[in-house]
């Protein structure tokens, strides 16, 4: 879903488990009031709640809003229209899903084979 154009834009995901809602809005380019909307919006998007109700994002969190900003903010779509296009089960949407994520991982070990050769 994502181009790797689009995906050029954002910074890379780092590889940690959980993420606070103001490094995920630093990753994807949203601000975190959007991406509280956005929970109550894609039923997809759950991320983890602890103490005093903190949200606390996973990786796939993460790869999920990129797409939902792809498609609101790229491809043009609506709220109604995003949240019926991932829901789809298409075996073309996680084709290219997984192939968006092959690319994540490929820049994240591309990176750290750079740091290890320094």
């Amino acid at each position: 879903m994502l181009e790797a154009s689009n995906n050029n834009e954002l910074p890379a995901i780092p590889g940690k488990r959980y993420f606070t809602i103001g490094e995920v809005s630093e990753l994807c380019g949203v601000k975190s009031h959007v991406l509280r909307y956005w929970e109550q919006e894609f039923n997809q998007l759950k991320p983890v709640k602890r103490r005093g109700n903190r949200r606390y994002y996973q990786r796939h969190d993460v790869i999920l809003i990129r797409q939902i900003r792809h498609l609101l903010y790229e491809q043009g779509y609506t709220i109604t229209g995003a949240r019926q296009k991932l829901t789809g089960d298409d075996a073309a949407e996680d084709n290219n899903q997984s192939q968006q994520i092959i690319r994540q991982m490929r820049t994240e070990l591309e990176g750290l084979l750079h740091l290890l050769k320094s």
